[in-house]
């Protein structure tokens, strides 16, 4: 398609548009004048995750061209949760909580969009906080028909698998589609950007803000992207990939992305970067080795998007450090432990890799070791006993889980 507006000519070249509602409409609405749009974040953690990046990118580009780019935080909603994506019903937090997990959360907006300039952030507590529940059910509840909530793919999942969805959950698109309608009618917002997963809530609240506000709302929304087992991107088998630097090393962070999967290069330089596309088009043609030429350009500037160009640089100069140089770097996570603990076999290679946090659970750790997952020093680790004896004379060790986890262990005399 050959759009005349900026952002949604840079959107759907770089693949961000799944399912859309009159686009052409709205390019030419766009072409012609500044609007705004919104994505929601619900806040169940102190920290997004990689998840969430497709969404934050989105927004970063609505601001870049000079469009009101609006972050909302879900004050409100979290304390219900959307069952959107979900096989069970959310842990429901308290107020307390998501206050200050929103606290946190904002901080990573700032990397995306100008707060001080066309954008904010806004909590849709807000004004969900003040709803008087017989109003809110005569003047929106009467609006929204259970018919066409059952058609909707978060909600007839759930059914259709046997899986609790509580009435508090099922409130959820009742909600969101009042928090369209209200950013409309207060901020003149015409448009809602989301997950897929949120095409059902995003095209109830078109309808709202159609038979109240009698006005034209847009939605678009993202493809799902998946890790390469199918599960939803943004967590591991170790874990989240989270935004946070407290949460995860710029060095694990880069990692993540230096080693994705060859067939995922493409796509993420796309959606996770902001070099050219024609750039992207020589780096996506890559092959072979050479691929991974490509693979370290996406993980450092998606790492400098993410957390600032001095993080992007110290993960990469400590993956030179570890890969090139063959230099132990101690920014690694690291642990110090006396060697007489190590001597006595009551520190082994479990208890190690547990305290440098490169794998979860112990089991796990055990499972790794016997399945020559583990390096010491860049050999592969056999010890059946799981003892670290042999190396106690050593002043520090590498250990190394698979090709991206590191750690340093420091031994004391």
């Amino acid at each position: 398609m050959n759009f005349k507006s900026a952002f949604l000519h840079e959107i759907y070249s770089r693949g961000f548009i799944y399912q859309s509602t009159d686009l052409n409409d709205l390019d030419n609405i766009m072409n012609k004048k500044k609007v705004s749009g919104y994505i929601g974040f619900d806040i169940t953690s102190d920290s997004l995750h990689i998840g969430s990046l497709v969404q934050l990118m989105l927004l970063h580009w609505l601001d870049f061209y000079g469009h009101n780019a609006i972050a909302l935080v879900g004050g409100g909603t979290t304390l219900i949760g959307d069952p959107s994506g979900k096989d069970s019903t959310r842990k429901i937090l308290s107020k307390e909580d998501i206050d200050k997990n929103i606290e946190n959360v904002k901080r990573i907006f700032d990397r995306f969009i100008n707060i001080k300039k066309n954008s904010f952030v806004i909590n849709n507590y807000e004004w969900l906080s003040n709803i008087n529940y017989i109003e809110f059910l005569r003047d929106i509840g009467s609006r929204i028909t259970l018919n066409k909530m059952l058609t909707f793919e978060a909600v007839k999942s759930r059914i259709e698998r046997e899986q609790a969805l509580t009435f508090l959950e099922f409130n959820y698109v009742l909600l969101q589609a009042y928090d369209f309608y209200y950013l409309n009618k207060n901020h003149d917002c015409i448009l809602q950007m989301g997950g897929s997963d949120q095409w059902g809530n995003i095209v109830s609240g078109i309808d709202l803000i159609r038979k109240i506000n009698n006005q034209q709302a847009f939605g678009i929304t993202s493809p799902l992207i998946t890790n390469a087992d199918g599960t939803k991107m943004g967590k591991t088998v170790d874990g989240a990939i989270w935004l946070d630097t407290k949460k995860i090393t710029n060095y694990n962070f880069y990692q993540y992305w230096r080693n994705i999967d060859d067939n995922y290069v493409p796509s993420f330089l796309n959606l996770f970067t902001t070099l050219p596309l024609n750039e992207i088009e020589k780096l996506s043609a890559l092959k072979d080795k050479e691929i991974n030429e490509a693979k370290k350009i996406l993980a450092f500037e998606v790492t400098k998007i993410v957390r600032g160009k001095e993080s992007a640089e110290e993960a990469l100069e400590i993956s030179r450090n570890i890969f090139d140089s063959k230099i132990n770097d101690d920014r690694l996570n690291n642990y110090s432990v006396d060697s007489n603990k190590i001597e006595s076999n009551n520190f082994s290679i479990i208890d190690a890799i547990e305290n440098l946090k490169l794998v979860n659970s112990r089991s796990e750790i055990k499972r790794l070791v016997k399945s020559n997952g583990i390096k010491v020093n860049d050999i592969i680790y056999k010890e059946e006993n799981f003892s670290l004896k042999s190396f106690s004379k050593n002043d520090e060790i590498k250990i190394s889980v698979g090709k991206k986890k590191i750690g340093i262990l420091y031994i004391s005399k």
